[in-house]
């Protein structure tokens, strides 16, 4: 089936946090690192799976916790993890559907990490095997003694900081633990060097920072701040020709009408707006980069779907919508009636109230292609505000 599958190592403690719970529950920006993190893989087209491996005594509380940010549930599995980082991917390894062949893994406590890091991880892994996100260190390094003295002076030259995602096939992951699963590594890569499989360098980036010490939260918060700013505009607009033999669905709702609309999805011109508006509120791009008509997952899917799945990223990305207004240009058929529900239903998928959501609809009093009847077109204006 050639899925992709993501498993988030999240089973540790982090006792360098010197805390009374994990710290990937800690909240950065108003929500708990690990949602963050997890938000960012659940929102990614490119993701098929997600597992999450957390500590067993935490299973219930990561799943409440998921539950109340918006992450749905039928796409995540949550499994306890073992006593080292890879008995845990191990164990999110065996959880995975027989379809999957490529595995990527993603530090629980890495909340930053771009869709773009993601996209070049697994655009490598799927070409070379093997793939692990890095940045070229770029200080001085000293081996020091145990007696507090320096020993030497270590060249930087062609060394890297290893980061997560790391991602390979799965069968040379597989590969990798049977032959060396009982050495004690500290990341995926190392298993895979050990077993004599080549790993492929991708430029990860400074910002994609691992939670490890408390003034590492101080670090995050700034760094979300200065990515999010507080408040965010976004415009987005779409248009669809009628065609034969399609229903008409506008705002999640089938409209009575002779005609449909014709595209890859359910060409819900309306919800497709008001996506490009929230992805580009928050700098993400448009929906043609995340669910492009040249993927067959999206072949007839509802754009409510969609939608949900871009109100994740938003909220990954730590935004939360405060309102969107959005203007409906049609000809025929009437929608009056139908506007009602349509706000309803678009703001359950954006975790809203329908008074947040406006949606107005107007004629051209039949000038240009909407007044002549050949299609619909839509704009959507929204506000995010950072959590």
């Amino acid at each position: 089936m050639n899925l992709t599958a993501a498993i988030i190592a999240a089973a540790g403690f982090g006792s360098r946090m010197q805390l009374d719970q994990p710290k990937q529950f800690l909240l950065l920006g108003g929500m708990p690192i690990l949602a963050r993190t997890v938000g960012v893989f659940a929102a990614h087209p490119g993701i098929d799976r997600i597992v999450v491996v957390v500590p067993e005594d935490h299973l219930a509380d990561s799943q409440q916790m998921f539950a109340r940010h918006g992450l749905d549930l039928k796409d995540i599995e949550l499994i306890a993890g073992g006593r080292r980082r890879q008995d845990s991917v191990q164990a999110g390894l065996a959880a995975l559907d027989a379809g999957v062949d490529l595995v990527l893994v993603h530090d629980g406590a890495r909340p930053l990490v771009s869709a773009a890091v993601i996209d070049r991880c697994l655009d490598t892994a799927r070409r070379d095997g093997a793939a692990i996100t890095a940045i070229p260190v770029n200080d001085t390094l000293k081996r020091g003694g145990d007696d507090g003295w320096v020993v030497e002076t270590i060249s930087r030259t062609s060394l890297w900081q290893a980061q997560t995602p790391q991602a390979a096939r799965r069968d040379l992951l597989e590969q990798a633990f049977r032959q060396n699963g009982e050495a004690d590594v500290t990341d995926e890569a190392s298993l895979l060097e050990r077993a004599a499989i080549p790993v492929r360098l991708v430029a990860g980036e400074a910002g994609n920072l691992k939670i490890t010490h408390p003034e590492d939260i101080a670090l995050a918060e700034s760094l979300l701040q200065r990515r999010t700013g507080r408040l965010r505009i976004g415009h987005g607009y779409d248009a669809h020709r009628f065609c034969e033999n399609r229903a008409l669905v506008l705002g999640g709702v089938t409209v009575p009408y002779r005609l449909g609309l014709a595209g890859h999805s359910d060409a819900d011109v309306l919800t497709h707006a008001l996506c490009d508006a929230l992805l580009g509120a928050a700098g993400s791009g448009d929906i043609g980069h995340h669910f492009p008509d040249t993927d067959q997952r999206f072949a007839g899917i509802s754009s409510i779907i969609l939608l949900e799945k871009v109100v994740r990223l938003v909220n990954s990305a730590g935004y939360t919508l405060t309102n969107a207004d959005i203007t409906v240009v049609c000809q025929a058929p009437r929608l009056a009636q139908h506007l009602e529900e349509m706000r309803t239903r678009l703001a359950a998928a954006c975790q809203t109230e329908p008074m947040m959501i406006n949606i107005k609809a107007t004629t051209t009093e039949k000038m240009g292609f909407t007044g002549r009847g050949e299609g619909i077109g839509c704009h959507a204006v929204v506000l995010l505000q950072a959590v």
